[in-house]
């Protein structure tokens, strides 16, 4: 392997055709530059350079070196300059994965400003459940997570970005007339529910929340897909526990109603996720910044959780 410093110096000496005019360009010392060269000469294992009565002269070895360093010391300086391009002006790729019940709110707007700051850049958005993506982020399909509640692990770097409150939601019309928020997280015994099955991370959530306290959900039906569930709950089909974020927009339109859950009440961690294993980029920490401030925007409108 080739020290470029060194073919630098050996460069300059073969066009000066001497060490001290050399040195004196290179604002090094004679010393040096002759240390350096005789280190080139026992890494490649053979003489470059000879001195004679005119000067230093080139062996057969060292014209050889002086071509191929000419055009080693071009391409490191044009990957240099390209880098520096990359840095100002990134191309490539990123992927980026979240739930459904994130995605709905954040896409959007993320992928918008995304864009407007790296149209250079390809942004692939997959959703999935958050043990999936957790899956997909170790195995490198993903290079940015936002999930929900992810254990701790040492190829994992993950950050806490919000605490997601969980509310039952049910048909505009109320069909088993819980009457007004809050509401006891008992009545989920009594009232048709529509949940994921197992081993999707909200049931298990549920599940352990709700058995700690002895409570027993009446499932009516399970149903993987957030939309299908949010549409069978809007015709009154029956009451379901989801964020806030995933039926803002149903709630706006009066189409749903929600109702706080207390005793207990229900919070999962959104965490923003990258790995451990792999190089954070230029790119990767700028879309880590966005989704920060894109999640505290949507606080603010209202949009994540509902306003006091």
């Amino acid at each position: 392997m080739f020290d470029l410093r060194q073919l630098q110096l050996f460069i300059a000496v073969a066009e000066f055709g001497s060490f001290s005019r050399a040195a004196v360009a290179l604002s090094v010392s004679q010393p040096v530059l002759s240390r350096q060269i005789k280190s080139l000469e026992e890494s490649v294992g053979i003489a470059l350079l000879y001195r004679n009565g005119r000067g230093i002269v080139l062996t057969e070895a060292g014209k050889l070196l002086q071509n191929y360093a000419s055009a080693i010391l071009e391409q490191a300086s044009r990957a240099t300059s390209e880098l520096g391009a990359m840095r100002s002006n990134p191309r490539g790729a990123i992927v980026l994965g979240m739930p459904p019940s994130v995605g709905v709110v954040l896409t959007a707007p993320l992928v918008q400003h995304f864009h407007e700051q790296f149209p250079q850049v390809s942004m692939r958005v997959v959703e999935g459940f958050s043990g999936h993506l957790l899956e997909w982020l170790v195995m490198g399909k993903i290079d940015v997570a936002v999930l929900y509640n992810a254990p701790r692990m040492n190829n994992l770097l993950a950050e806490p970005i919000l605490r997601d409150e969980l509310f039952l939601l049910g048909a505009k019309n109320d069909p088993c007339n819980l009457g007004s928020s809050p509401v006891d997280a008992a009545v989920v015994s009594k009232i048709p529910m529509i949940l994921p099955a197992r081993p999707h991370g909200l049931r298990v959530l549920l599940d352990h929340i709700f058995g700690a306290v002895g409570i027993e959900p009446r499932i009516e039906v399970e149903v993987e897909a957030m939309p299908s569930t949010l549409r069978l709950v809007e015709a009154g089909m029956g009451y379901t526990i989801l964020s806030y974020s995933s039926c803002h927009d149903l709630v706006a339109q009066g189409k749903i109603s929600y109702w706080r859950i207390q005793n207990p009440s229900i919070e999962r961690e959104l965490l923003l996720a990258t790995s451990s294993q792999r190089p954070t980029t230029t790119v990767i920490r700028a879309l880590t910044t966005m989704i920060r401030d894109e999640v505290r925007a949507l606080r603010k409108m209202g949009i994540w959780e509902p306003k006091p």
